[in-house]
């Protein structure tokens, strides 16, 4: 064993292996982080140092099949290690492709467990520990880039609320990174190695949010089946990140409450509530506090989720920032398709410096990717989309009086006679005292 514990990455969708495999590696004396999505391992991933990587193959939306084949691009040293309770030849051929470097089938003892974490730790190309980290130390936290004094503010706010328990609210406009802040929060908090839960308040059905948040029994209605355990529980240990959550309907909302000031859920269906131990964080890029004035959002609620309130800053308001993110997608979108480091002309430059990036990080990084997509070498000015460039304003229709146009005529008239007021009145057919009216 070295005698520095290194860190083992696990990913299976069953919540039940998983904390099997995390007490099994745990007592080999490894630290471990845990996932129960490829979305949530590929943010492991980025933001902790991880000596290994042990995926389940089939697992819903995308298998980890794909997170080898990611891992395999983005971090080539990292060794991985394939477990699956359904196992074939294509399966086994398609991991050792995707870079998988050993393969074990469940059900498998603690031994063979160890035997094959400890050959694929050895199989390493130099047995380290694999960073993504190529910007200076100072310009980055958990995921988040910056040097402005924005981004050291909110790193330093970061940093002194991830091991406490408060509920915090993250507001900001879309774009502003509001879930990358709550995944700092967790993952570099006490609470890293167990589960963070993203639920989009905005995205699940109302007819099927409580079901979704709180779980249910079988029977409960129909179509159950079977029992579910809701998204509560399955952060239980962890975080909960609640985004949009000024979407929440009033139910959702009554029993939300009931959850913070209890530290309990009830199934659907059931009447026994069952304790968890959940931070919850909260995004929104609402104005909770009007809608809580307009009646449409509890204002106990809103007290109870905004102990800690943290402001995302737009992109425009931090410019000192978005050189530094420009160079960052340039790295990871050469990276994601195989071209050279590609560079941009200074004049780009002043353009992405001058505009007001109204989608914020997201628009810019969707910018950056567009346009590293369609160069080679450089990124010129022919590759920045026309919406982005210098625009002249349009003109709009101006209406005059008929006094305002005879005075611009007679005014026309002297200039081209050199203000021979005489001479105008004959051209004009008015006489001068008419004329001298006219111009006052």
């Amino acid at each position: 064993m070295n005698a520095r514990k290194q860190n083992i990455l696990i990913v299976d969708d069953n919540y039940e292996m998983l904390d099997l495999l995390q007490r099994q590696i745990k007592s080999l004396n490894y630290n471990t982080y845990k996932a129960s999505s490829v979305n949530e391992a590929t943010e492991i991933l980025k933001q902790n140092s991880v000596s290994l990587l042990i995926t389940d193959l089939n697992m819903p939306e995308i298998s980890g099949l794909e997170l080898l084949k990611y891992a395999e691009e983005h971090f080539p040293l990292l060794p991985k290690l394939v477990i699956t309770g359904m196992p074939s030849i294509d399966n086994a051929i398609n991991s050792i492709k995707s870079g998988a470097l050993e393969y074990l089938i469940k059900p498998f003892t603690v031994e063979e467990l160890y035997k094959t974490i400890h050959l694929s730790l050895l199989k390493t190309r130099n047995n380290q520990e694999f960073t993504n980290l190529s910007i200076p130390d100072e310009n980055i936290y958990a995921g988040i880039i910056g040097r402005s004094k924005q981004f050291r503010n909110l790193v330093d706010i970061i940093k002194r609320v991830t091991n406490n328990k408060a509920n915090v609210l993250i507001e900001g406009e879309s774009g502003t990174g509001k879930e990358l802040i709550a995944k700092a929060i967790h993952y570099k908090g006490e609470r890293a190695k167990m589960p963070f839960v993203a639920v989009n308040c905005g995205g699940i059905p109302e007819s099927l949010m409580e079901s979704e948040l709180f779980g249910y029994i079988k029977g409960a209605f129909t179509g159950a089946t079977e029992s579910k355990i809701g998204l509560f529980q399955a952060a239980n240990g962890g975080t909960i990140f609640l985004d949009e959550i000024g979407n929440a309907p009033m139910a959702v909302q009554t029993r939300l409450l009931r959850v913070l000031q209890e530290k309990e859920i009830t199934r659907i269906g059931s009447t026994s509530p069952e304790k968890i131990n959940v931070r919850i964080l909260s995004a929104t890029n609402n104005d909770l506090y009007e809608m809580v004035l307009k009646g449409t959002f509890r204002e106990d609620l809103y007290y109870r989720i905004n102990v800690i309130n943290i402001k995302t800053t737009p992109l425009r308001e931090r410019k000192d920032d978005i050189l530094l993110l420009v160079d960052n997608f340039i790295s990871k979108y050469c990276l994601e398709y195989h071209k050279p480091r590609i560079r941009l002309d200074d004049k780009v430059y002043k353009i992405l410096l001058r505009y007001s990036w109204p989608g914020n990080i997201r628009e810019l990084e969707n910018i950056i990717q567009r346009m590293i997509i369609l160069c080679d070498e450089v990124i010129t000015l022919q590759n920045v989309p026309e919406y982005l460039k210098y625009h002249i304003p349009e003109q709009k229709d101006s209406f005059k009086s008929l006094k305002e146009y005879e005075k611009d005529q007679i005014l026309k008239v002297l200039t081209a006679v050199g203000n021979n007021k005489t001479q105008a009145a004959k051209i004009l057919q008015i006489d001068r005292k008419t004329l001298n009216q006219k111009i006052i």
